[in-house]
């Protein structure tokens, strides 16, 4: 990541409209980001991904990419980019969140975390400094630091302590990252982490701290792991307030789409969550007028479209009642089509979501839409 420029902020609540600039193209925010773990977004083709999704960044990330195919194959690939041929693009995860839910098989100290591979039990260490190698070699344009994402619950003793050892992680990685030079001739720009559970007074001392590093943009972690709803996004409102407002907050791991709407109400710019594509790949679709379980027998004789008219990704060429035989005849394509149609669905809302800040209609708008796509069908 290159600038990050704030073209836009909205006057009835703290939704913006922005534009990130990387090596690899701009991004127009607010923005979803399709996860693509093991450098694939699950039954997408990348064209698909460009042309139909208009996915203008997607995630890699740094546990499994670690692990298989690994970094020698990658820098022989020249990075992520060139070995899964995306020209747009990528942000990498450090692997915390991997680590932090191998609980049964991982050892945190200062150092860093001992883990065993669920591949093969393998034993490896991912430190500050490896996991920033490790994703400097994956070529991401945009990496983060390496934390430790507490659960929920959490005592605050633990949660504090969890925190802390963030923070102290955080100045190894900038102190790394700013010590040694990117692998592929590109700028890569690291973003710190907000931690802190559920406790209000360990969130704002961790934004604030977050704030003080001076990094090109911040994410928010820890949230969307079971805490109740109301509590998320009045945690998101309180850190949002101290994060600096020239830079880019990345709400990581959330969420549904009123999640998503929600979040861009309350000065978030960027999201991510695999959310669409493990859901279509069970039948579940999202849609502007609620959520469609397409396995039910109601679709079975409807020939009408996945959605109605008006919404850019609309694709004619299935029905519902196709796409509910693909399904139920376990048919690959079922899969297939039902994750374009959520990762297009979720990439036209935050485009829609953008032209209404623009256009100063965001909150009405955002009310609505929350009601609409919350429904089930």
């Amino acid at each position: 990541m290159e600038k990050f420029t704030l073209l836009y902020t909205d006057n009835k609540s703290k939704a913006r409209a922005g534009e990130i600039e990387t090596a690899h193209g701009k991004i127009q925010t607010p923005i979803f980001m399709p996860v693509g773990t093991a450098g694939t977004v699950k039954g997408v083709h990348q064209r698909e991904l460009k042309d139909d999704v208009k996915a203008q960044i997607i995630l890699g990330n740094t546990y499994h990419l670690y692990l298989r195919p690994g970094t020698e194959l990658l820098e022989k690939a020249g990075g992520l980019h060139g070995f899964m041929n995306w020209d747009r693009p990528i942000l990498t995860d450090s692997g915390g969140y991997q680590v932090f839910s191998l609980s049964e098989i991982r050892k945190i100290k200062e150092e860093g975390v001992q883990f065993t591979s669920h591949i093969d039990g393998s034993k490896h260490l991912f430190s500050p400094e490896r996991a920033i190698d490790i994703q400097r070699s994956i070529g991401g344009d945009i990496i983060m630091a390496f934390d430790e994402c507490t659960p929920y619950p959490c005592e605050e003793k633990a949660a504090k302590k969890s925190m802390e050892l963030t923070h102290r992680w955080l100045e190894r990685c900038c102190k790394h990252m700013d010590a040694n030079l990117p692998l592929y001739g590109y700028k890569q720009s690291l973003f710190p982490i907000v931690q802190g559970s559920t406790y209000p007074h360990l969130r704002k001392q961790s934004a604030e701290f977050i704030s003080s590093m001076d990094r090109i943009g911040n994410a928010i972690g820890g949230l969307s792991v079971g805490e109740p709803i109301d509590e998320m996004y009045a945690l998101t409102d309180l850190v949002t307030d101290i994060l600096p407002a020239d830079k880019p907050r990345y709400l990581m791991g959330v969420g549904t789409p009123a999640n998503i709407l929600e979040g861009i109400a309350r000065g978030v710019d960027m999201f991510d969550c695999v959310m669409p594509t493990r859901n279509a790949r069970n039948g579940m679709l999202f849609t502007k007028n609620g959520i469609m379980n397409i396995k039910n027998e109601k679709w079975k004789n409807d020939l009408s479209p996945l959605e109605d008219d008006g919404v850019g990704y609309v694709d004619k060429t299935y029905s519902k009642a196709y796409l509910r035989h693909l399904h139920i005849s376990r048919e690959m394509l079922a899969a297939q089509i039902a994750t374009l149609h959520n990762l297009g669905f979720y990439l036209w809302l935050v485009t829609e979501a953008r032209k209404q800040i623009l256009e100063g209609n965001f909150m009405a708008w955002k009310d609505e839409m929350v009601k609409k796509v919350s429904r089930r069908l």
